[in-house]
């Protein structure tokens, strides 16, 4: 038997004396980032934004088994922010859909979340019409019934099964009415767990239910800082722990009402996601102190542009960078790529190393934080 087939199965219970100190922590550590992200100013707070949001849609597509570009979701992030030098590349259908749906969800996060607006998700998911090889039921519920299986064909193992179409009107009503009031008796950072386990176990779409589940928990978490600047992706950190996130799913859909296993684990999940970026703060932070350092240098366009690059590539196993790849990004001569790298090293905003027969060169970090190095192929630059 699953909960949803069980009588009053959303009155959800869970052990407050287990639950009270994780959430006490947590929101303590929430709200100290969340204070120190809003300290930098728009700027800053934008480009955390971009690559907090950028990390969302990469690795919620991921848990689904769907691997998008990262540059062109940043890209297309970046410009319908309206972020000013935001590099316009083309990019594909996929990619400007879940883009649309997460940032609806997390830079509208006050709207109600209705019938009207999750079907608009679901249709920019799959405006086709076609879900892999099949038609689908699009921007509405679905009219048949639903199994969550793994396996290959004739070994497959049915994880879960969701309820019968006939029930999905009611319960998607019921499950609206839930998120879209207020309810002091329930801290906003567990309604956002509650709200992803209670929408993935209703099932309401014929493909999609993931994604938009994990929208739903980005808006609410959104809700819970009252705040459109993020500085940590969930998705990111549920990738990391795919197979334990798909686990607790399945364990408590095949549970009772009490589901303090489940935020347990969420709470414990979302502390991690939290010190996760903590090195993008600390990589926006540098980038900050960086710039307001070297404000009054002057530096071309090329040079600007592969400090940029650095900085914005830090969670990259890019490896070294040479002067041909410099020169290759720049659309430049190799001498002069290596006349740019002097002249930043002269003006100490790169550090050369002596790398053997190459000579390697890093950002000047002003925390010493660890960055990506660009590496030249002669030994004398």
């Amino acid at each position: 038997m699953y909960i949803h087939e069980k009588n009053n199965w959303t009155n959800f219970v869970w052990d407050n004396a287990l639950i009270y100190p994780l959430l006490v922590k947590t929101r303590y550590l929430q709200g100290n980032l969340l204070g120190r992200m809003q300290n930098l100013g728009f700027d800053f707070a934008t480009e955390s934004t971009l690559i907090s949001l950028t990390l969302d849609v990469v690795d919620s597509s991921k848990i689904e088994g769907e691997f998008l570009n990262p540059e062109h979701v940043r890209s297309s992030i970046a410009n319908k922010l309206g972020i000013e030098n935001a590099e316009f590349v083309t990019v594909s259908r996929d990619v400007e859909a879940i883009v649309n749906v997460l940032l609806d969800a997390t830079q509208n996060y006050a709207n109600p979340l209705t019938e009207e607006r999750l079907f608009g998700w679901h249709n920019s998911l799959f405006s086709n019409h076609f879900s892999g090889l099949y038609k689908i039921d699009v921007a509405q519920y679905r009219s048949a019934g639903m199994k969550v299986v793994s396996g290959s064909f004739g070994k497959e193992k049915v994880h879960f099964v969701a309820p019968e179409p006939e029930r999905i009107g009611n319960e998607m009503y019921n499950f609206l009415l839930w998120f879209n009031t207020e309810n002091e008796q329930i801290d906003p950072l567990l309604k956002a767990f509650i709200a992803h386990f209670w929408f993935v176990t209703i099932h309401p779409f014929d493909d999609g239910n993931g994604r938009i589940a994990r929208a739903i928990m980005d808006m609410q978490l959104a809700r819970s800082e009252n705040s459109k600047v993020r500085f940590y992706s969930m998705s990111n950190q549920l990738f990391k722990e795919h197979k334990h996130y798909n686990n607790l799913i399945e364990k408590t859909q095949k549970g009772d009402n009490d589901i303090t296993d489940y935020l347990i684990w969420f709470l414990d999940c979302f502390e991690r996601a939290l010190l996760a970026s903590g090195k993008n703060l600390e990589i926006v932070l540098d980038k900050a102190k960086f710039w307001e350092l070297h404000k009054d240098k002057g530096i071309n366009a090329r040079q600007r542009f592969i400090i940029n690059y650095l900085y914005d590539n830090h969670d990259k196993e890019i490896g070294f960078l040479r002067s041909s790849f410099y020169a290759k990004l720049q659309k430049c001569s190799t001498d002069t790529a290596l006349r740019d790298l002097k002249d930043l090293v002269e003006k100490e905003m790169l550090k050369a190393e002596d790398g053997g027969k190459k000579t390697n060169y890093l950002i000047n970090s002003p925390a010493n934080v660890r960055m990506p190095k660009i590496q030249t192929e002669n030994a004398c630059t």
